[in-house]
């Protein structure tokens, strides 16, 4: 949840996403729609898809739990470099490369304070050569906090970084049209297409734009049923959590 979501939202959502779904073999059992019902407000819902797969695949081959080792890990859907990496140095309390936004606010600004155009592959090995082996949660804790400092305090070391992108607005994107379409279809099980289409011309109309473009709204059914979202009857043209 804390991948792209700030901590306050998360802070809102988690307890009643955690009591619904206690353990991983209660969330893969689930109905996708009820997780992403859950989901809703916390933007990136690939990611509740993502968490849901990633349930099943531990209650398949790992007895309920998330595997111990590093490289098991990434094999999950959903998790890279950075999740596995925290997962075994939060969860599991060992030593390992953990390298996200406010970790490489500080390696950028304490070791390369006036380079630009940093790559990840120049900080990896010191993030991983300072990780303490005695306490490597509370060592990215601190990081965590000191990189939140930073940023608060001046610009952020991070544009420096090679991988540094800034991220398109949500407001009027195809990201938003997806998000409402999802909700729309959570909200009204069995929809028709038409009844989709003018319930997303509504909100549209509602934010002070015009109407979604026939082909998009099409394209934006096509790629959320191929992806999991919801079901699309092509007899009936409905849509179908």
């Amino acid at each position: 949840m804390l991948q792209q979501t700030q901590v306050s939202r998360v802070e809102k959502y988690w307890p009643r996403f955690l009591k619904t779904f206690p353990t991983l073999d209660a969330l893969a059992s689930a109905d996708t729609s009820l997780v992403l019902e859950h989901w809703q407000g916390l933007g990136y819902n690939r990611r509740a898809l993502a968490l849901k797969r990633t349930a099943e695949e531990c209650a398949l081959r790992f007895e309920g739990e998330l595997p111990r080792t590093y490289d098991e890990l990434l094999k999950l859907p959903g998790i890279g470099p950075a999740t596995a990496g925290g997962v075994m140095a939060f969860a599991y309390q060992k030593p390992a490369l953990y390298l996200e936004t406010n970790v490489r606010t500080v390696f950028l600004h304490e070791l390369f304070p006036h380079e630009e155009g940093v790559s990840d592959k120049a900080l990896e090995s010191l993030v991983l050569e300072t990780c303490s082996k005695e306490d490597p949660r509370g060592w990215y804790y601190a990081l965590l906090d000191y990189g939140a400092y930073l940023k608060s305090i001046m610009p952020n070391p991070s544009r420096r970084s090679k991988h540094h992108s800034k991220q398109s607005a949500f407001e009027g994107s195809k990201r938003q049209k997806r998000a409402e379409l999802v909700r729309i279809v959570l909200g009204t099980p069995g929809i028709s297409t038409a009844e989709a289409k003018r319930a997303l011309d509504e909100f549209e109309h509602e934010k002070g734009r015009g109407e979604t473009d026939q082909a998009l709204f099409d394209a934006l059914i096509t790629d959320l049923s191929s992806e999991g979202f919801f079901t699309f009857n092509e007899i009936t043209n409905t849509l179908h959590p």
